[in-house]
């Protein structure tokens, strides 16, 4: 009951708070609805979503004494592959919960406000302070290597997504006109995927997991990362104002199987990746990209002020795209009292995770010379085909020796991940670039970054064959 009076006194004031504590019994014997919207293929929402409902973690949290004692829960699980008919539902009253991106979740509080009603950001699943995982791909035989040679090409890109945000601001920082210095157009990334094998666009702008997926799967290569326009992204869950009224306790329950699934990810990203490969189809090589030890995002639910400013900014880049007319309140719409609870609740220090802003840690031992790893820009990593877990090395050339020796022994190699020199963000290696230095082997996403550090560091620009081939 303390729980109640603190959410609604934090909330909606202190005589409203009094009033609801008041009540008591209100749902003894009731069939409870809880329906929530996942994006599944949006794998930044798998613990908020995919996880909780394959695992079944929601069932483990929900409150069965009090007021809950002889309540019966109705739990429906609705898949989407966007936020905005996720939305749609949401403010029709269909679902209670959903979990979307920073821009999707800001036009889905701009979208209650209009219908007057109310919801609640109450959670970050996944994200990264610096922009990494929205990204921008070309064709693979494409020559483009950089967006500054995207001007007066055609990009497509999901409209109103946080991608297109990342567009808008990246085309911006080339000193273009959006309207006018490049042709900008709307396309969902299933049929980006198509257009981008036949050759029908120039480029294709895309959230998680798009940019990596495209490439993995041999059609596109990445040529921009998020992180080089430096504005945090999110994805995070929503609930409807409400239903988090009526039950508090329930969203608590949902949160705290949120923060499980994450820590069961954190245990297992191999077996988990595989998960959402068996559910999505989407491939486990690129789920461990993300979710994986110094993965290209950070599984990380508190309320950092970055990722605060990725909402604002969210709501100000919808109404200047004339997507929304609302004055929507980040300062109102993010709240944090569910979450801090289920903090508490799950034996976790939420000012201590609010202060964090490591990557998810490798601790492991090269698997060559059983030594600690300690330099994480210099790991490489090698996921063989028929082995649970991934192999992890100290040194990025020592990858690149083992991962030729496999192929010769005749194993199937799924993936190798390297770490760009500069910048720690994680890569598909196949995809990347590499200097052959005197006596080391350094990636980069980027062909010009390779060049720079070729230039002052006397190497050898490589594609990832040549570098397999020639490494030390």
């Amino acid at each position: 009951m303390q729980l109640r009076y603190n959410i609604y006194k934090s909330l909606f004031g202190i005589s409203f708070a009094l009033a609801a504590a008041s009540m008591t019994g209100a749902v003894q014997a009731e069939t409870i609805r809880i329906a929530i919207g996942t994006q599944d293929t949006t794998i930044n929402c798998a613990t908020g979503g995919l996880l909780i409902r394959e695992l079944k973690l929601l069932e483990k949290y929900l409150p069965h004494d009090g007021r809950y004692k002889d309540a019966q829960y109705d739990i429906q699980w609705k898949n989407f592959t966007s936020g905005a008919p996720l939305t749609n539902e949401m403010v029709a009253g269909k679902l209670d919960l959903g979990s979307m991106a920073d821009f999707p979740g800001s036009f889905n509080g701009a979208a209650f406000q209009k219908a007057g009603k109310r919801s609640l950001f109450i959670t970050v699943l996944s994200g990264s302070t610096t922009g990494s995982g929205n990204g921008i791909v070309v064709p693979k035989a494409s020559t483009v290597q950089s967006l500054a040679e995207l001007k007066g090409k055609t990009i497509s890109v999901p409209f109103a997504s946080t991608a297109h945000g990342m567009l808008l601001r990246a085309v911006k920082d080339q000193g273009w006109d959006p309207e006018k210095d490049v042709n900008i157009i709307t396309q969902a990334p299933e049929v980006a995927g198509s257009a981008l094998q036949s050759n029908k666009i120039d480029a294709h702008a895309d959230f998680v997991p798009f940019a990596e997926l495209f490439p993995h799967r041999g059609y596109a290569r990445k040529i921009f990362d998020g992180s080089q326009a430096n504005t945090p992204t999110l994805h995070g869950s929503l609930v409807d104002s409400d239903y988090a009224k009526k039950y508090p306790e329930i969203v608590i329950a949902y949160l705290r199987a949120a923060i499980e699934a994450d820590r069961l990810f954190t245990a297992e990203p191999e077996k988990y990746s595989e998960l959402i490969e068996k559910v999505t189809g989407i491939e486990a090589e690129v789920n461990y990209l993300f979710h994986g030890p110094l993965g290209l995002q950070t599984r990380d639910f508190t309320w950092k002020p970055e990722y605060r400013q990725a909402v604002k900014t969210s709501i100000d880049t919808l109404k200047a795209m004339k997507r929304t007319e609302t004055d929507l309140d980040a300062n109102t719409f993010i709240v944090d009292e569910y979450l801090r609870t289920a903090f508490k609740q799950s034996g976790l220090d939420y000012e201590a995770h609010l202060k964090n802003y490591a990557k998810s840690p490798l601790t492991a031992k090269d698997s060559l010379t059983g030594k600690a790893i300690t330099d994480p820009k210099r790991v490489g990593q090698i996921w063989v085909q028929g082995e649970p877990l991934v192999r992890h090395y100290a040194t990025l050339e020592t990858a690149l020796s083992e991962a030729r020796k496999l192929e010769k022994s005749g194993k199937k190699i799924r993936t190798v991940y390297a770490h760009d020199r500069d910048s720690g963000l994680k890569l598909l290696a196949a995809d990347a670039w590499f200097v052959q230095g005197k006596n080391d082997v350094s990636a980069f996403l980027l062909k010009s970054s390779a060049e720079a550090w070729a230039k002052k560091n006397n190497g050898k620009v490589l594609d990832f064959s040549a570098a397999k081939a020639g490494s030390v």
